[in-house]
């Protein structure tokens, strides 16, 4: 009994030590990191966004090009007061994928509309735009103004329909191609887009905006939206659990010097912690007594795939940048615990406001990792970031 406990003990050590030796190889990292061939939407038409639930040509379709090539597949989401409004002129329209969107009528109604506001919707490792709590987080996005937010959301490179495959500096691209269509050819000032990201969209909206505001013209959006952001792909190697169970790197965790050294394989860094105080460092910078950016935080305690203490290290980073001395961790929680709003059991909020911006926290009691996405949390932090 003893020998064959051993056997299989030794023969698990072994498996898993070939596990992290694959884990090295750029192929087998991408999966981990972006799960993009698991696609949750297995045999639907992502097409047909009537499968999951939307009125019948609320949604349109299209894809989008980028400037290296790829093509996205992305989604307009109409208001539902709006789609009321002109419901019948909708149905007359072909449905389906759109071969030229902007002559689509919910196109004509976001760009013709000078009180029409934008959700760019950059979602999570796995899946496409139809998978799990995606499509009920769209009626989320414009629950506040169902007469006026629209939401665009793509896949990116290497998910669903999209061509390509998933990197860093490609996913960047694709949110630029995105901010892009929708300033160049929408005609949406960025004043009126808010940017939205959940898990991996968190780190992908953060590269954008500071992205955005590095140009020489820099370009600031109304503000963002990040629900169950990650600190940095290194931290989130330790403590990420695929499917909330499954920790990857757990037991490398207890060996830091190991885990350093492996994550330095690790393509794919996203530092969204540092990219983010970056972004609030420029924009107290900026010349002008304009607010420059409006940065909510939102994140679950019971969260078991990225623990709430990322936000914490991300909103920390933030409000750190802020200030010309900077303040320690440990004083920012002293500070927040004096000013800390408690919802009961709806969790907790602290805010921390300067002259150029505002970055708000705010960890719920419960959301686990995804269902947050259409909670009202969101849509109230969305119409904030609107100047609601």
């Amino acid at each position: 009994m003893f020998r064959s406990a051993l056997y299989a003990g030794a023969a698990l050590t072994g498996l898993y030590a070939i596990f992290l030796g694959v884990l090295t190889i750029p192929a087998f990292q991408n999966q981990i990191i972006y799960l993009n061939d698991v696609t949750l939407t297995w045999f639907q038409d992502i097409n047909v966004p009537e499968r999951w639930g939307f009125l019948h040509n609320q949604v349109t379709p299209f894809y989008l090009p980028t400037e290296d090539g790829e093509t996205l597949h992305a989604w307009h989401i109409l208001p539902l007061e709006l789609y009321r409004q002109h419901e019948s002129e909708l149905l007359k329209e072909p449905s389906g994928l759109s071969p030229d969107t902007k002559n689509r009528l919910s196109f004509k109604l976001l760009r013709d509309d000078p009180s029409s506001l934008l959700v760019l919707y950059f979602h999570g490792a796995a899946g496409t735009l139809g998978s799990g709590w995606r499509p009920p987080s769209y009626r989320a996005m414009s629950a506040g103004a169902p007469d006026k937010i629209h939401t665009v959301a793509i896949d990116y490179r290497g998910f669903g329909a999209s061509t390509g495959a998933p990197s860093e500096e490609g996913l960047l691209k694709d949110a630029v191609a995105l901010g892009r269509w929708a300033m160049e050819e929408a005609g949406i000032p960025p004043s009126r887009i808010v940017l939205f990201g959940q898990s991996l969209g968190t780190a992908v909206s953060i590269s954008l905006a500071n992205h955005m505001a590095s140009s020489p013209d820099p370009t600031l959006f109304s503000g963002m939206v990040l629900v169950a952001p990650f600190a940095n792909v290194e931290l989130l190697t330790a403590t990420y659990r695929v499917a909330g169970i499954v920790p990857i790197l757990d037991p490398i965790a207890k060996f830091p010097r190991l885990l350093t050294w492996l994550n330095t394989f690790i393509l794919s860094k996203w530092p969204s912690k540092d990219t983010l105080a970056e972004f609030v460092r420029k924009c107290e910078g900026m010349a002008g007594d304009a607010l420059n950016y409006h940065i909510a935080i939102i994140h679950a305690e019971d969260d078991y795939d990225i623990p709430w203490s990322h936000s914490e290290q991300v909103f920390w980073h933030a409000v750190n940048a802020s200030s010309p001395n900077g303040i320690s961790y440990d004083a920012l929680e002293t500070a927040k615990e004096a000013s800390k709003v408690m919802r009961g059991a709806g969790g907790w909020t602290v805010e921390h406001r300067t002259a150029k911006g505002v970055v708000r926290e705010e960890i719920m009691k419960h959301g686990l990792h995804d269902r947050i996405m259409s909670y009202p949390v969101v849509s109230l932090a969305i119409m904030r970031a609107f100047g609601g």
